[in-house]
C-alpha cells in the first residue's frame, strides 16, 4: 500500500493522521513496514527524551510539567506514556491520559497511551516506531514515559537522545536506582517529591556516586536536580538541562556516535521480528513442546528453525 498521502497528512501536522499511524505501527505486520519505510527519510530530527524511573515516583506528573514548560517556550511536544496491561485482559489502565488531562485541548501536544503488550518485536520496538511517526509530525520534543525500573525500561530509555532517571525519598533504599543498574544510562538525575524528607539526602548520595565515573573533562557532567512536580518545581530547570544536554550532543559530535548506536539497535530490533514472523510455522509448537520436555535445547531449536526457512526460501528459489 502507499501510504504517501498518510505521510503527507503527517508532516503537515494533521492529528488525526497521526492516531491512525500509531495505530498502525502498534498492531505491527507488513502495513505497519510500509508505513515506516515511507516515514523514516522524514526523521531524525525531533529531541527525544526518556522519563524512567521506580513505579511511584511521580513520572506522568512530571512529564505533564515538562510538556507545559517546553509548551510555554513555543515547541511543539508529543507524549508516549506506556502503562502497565493486564496478564490476563491485555489491557491497560491507561492512567498516564488522567494525570496529564491539563494538557487536554492544547494542539500543540499530542498524548498516546501505549499498553505494555505489543508485537513480536516487544515494547521497545513498537515504542520507538511511534516516536519515528511523532518525529514525522513535527514535533519539537517527544517525551517517552516508561512502565517503571527494569531491563525493558533501560531499552526504551536507550531509544532516546536525553534520559532523565527520576527517584524519590523514601524508598526504603535511597540508591534504589543504582543498584538496578540506572547510574549508566542517565543523563540527568531528577530527585522529584523533594519536598519530602530526606531528599537532598538522595541527591547527595547521587551526587557522590557520580563522582566515580568519567573523569573527561569534556565528558557530559550529570546533574542531579530536585523537583516538586506536582506544583511545577524546578521543571523549568530541569528544561533547561535536557535542551542544554541534547546541545551538548550536538556541538561535542556525539550525536552522530548516538544516531549510529540507535541505528544499530534498530535492526537489531526489526531483525528479530522478522526472524520470529518467518520462522513461526507448524515446527514452532513441537519445539515448544520438546523444550519444557528438556529433549531439546533452544538452540538446537532455534537452529533447525533458521534452516527449515532456508530451505522454504531456497525451493521457493530465493537467495539464501
Amino acid at each position: 500500500m502507499d501510504y504517501g498521502d498518510l505521510i503527507a497528512r503527517l508532516r503537515s501536522g494533521e492529528r488525526r493522521a497521526l492516531a491512525r499511524a500509531l495505530s498502525l505501527v502498534e498492531r505491527g505486520g507488513p502495513a505497519a513496514r510500509a508505513l515506516l519505510a515511507a516515514a523514516y527519510p522524514h526523521s531524525g530530527k525531533a529531541h527525544l527524551v526518556g522519563v524512567t524511573g521506580p513505579p511511584g515516583s511521580g513520572k506522568s506528573t512530571l512529564v505533564s510539567q515538562l510538556a507545559l514548560e517546553w509548551r510555554q517556550r513555543g515547541a511543539q511536544v508529543g507524549v508516549i506514556a506506556v502503562d502497565p496491561s493486564s496478564p490476563f485482559s491485555g489491557g491497560a489502565v491507561l492512567g498516564d491520559r488522567i494525570r496529564m488531562q491539563q494538557l487536554a485541548g492544547d494542539t500543540g501536544v499530542f498524548i498516546r497511551s501505549m499498553a505494555s503488550r505489543g508485537r513480536l518485536g516487544g515494547l521497545a520496538r513498537a515504542t520507538a516506531d511511534a516516536a519515528i511517526l511523532m518525529d514525522v509530525a513535527r514535533f519539537d520534543h517527544v517525551l517517552i514515559e516508561t512502565v517503571g525500573a527494569g531491563q525493558s525500561e533501560v531499552d526504551i530509555a536507550r531509544t532516546a537522545h536525553t534520559t532523565l532517571v527520576v527517584d524519590i525519598p523514601g524508598m526504603g533504599d535511597d540508591v534504589q536506582s543504582i543498584k538496578a543498574g540506572i547510574l549508566e544510562i542517565a543523563d540527568i538525575f531528577v530527585v522529584n517529591k523533594a519536598d519530602r524528607e530526606g531528599a537532598e539526602r538522595v541527591a547527595q548520595q547521587l551526587r557522590t556516586m557520580l563522582q566515580f565515573g568519567s573523569r573527561d573533562a569534556n565528558a557530559w557532567q550529570v546533574p542531579v536536580l530536585l523537583t516538586v512536580a506536582s506544583e511545577g518545581r524546578g521543571c523549568a530547570a530541569l528544561v533547561a538541562a535536557a535542551n542544554e544536554h541534547y546541545a551538548h550532543l550536538q556541538q561535542s559530535g556525539l550525536a552522530e556516535a548516538c544516531a549510529h548506536a540507535a541505528a544499530e539497535r534498530e535492526l537489531s530490533a526489526a531483525l528479530q521480528e522478522l526472524a520470529l514472523e518467518q520462522t513461526r510455522g507448524p515446527a514452532w509448537d513441537t519445539l515448544v513442546r520438546q523444550i519444557a520436555q528438556r529433549t531439546r535445547d533452544p538452540y538446537a531449536a532455534a537452529l533447525e528453525l533458521l534452516n527449515q526457512w532456508k530451505q522454504h526460501q531456497s525451493c521457493n528459489g530465493k537467495p539464501n
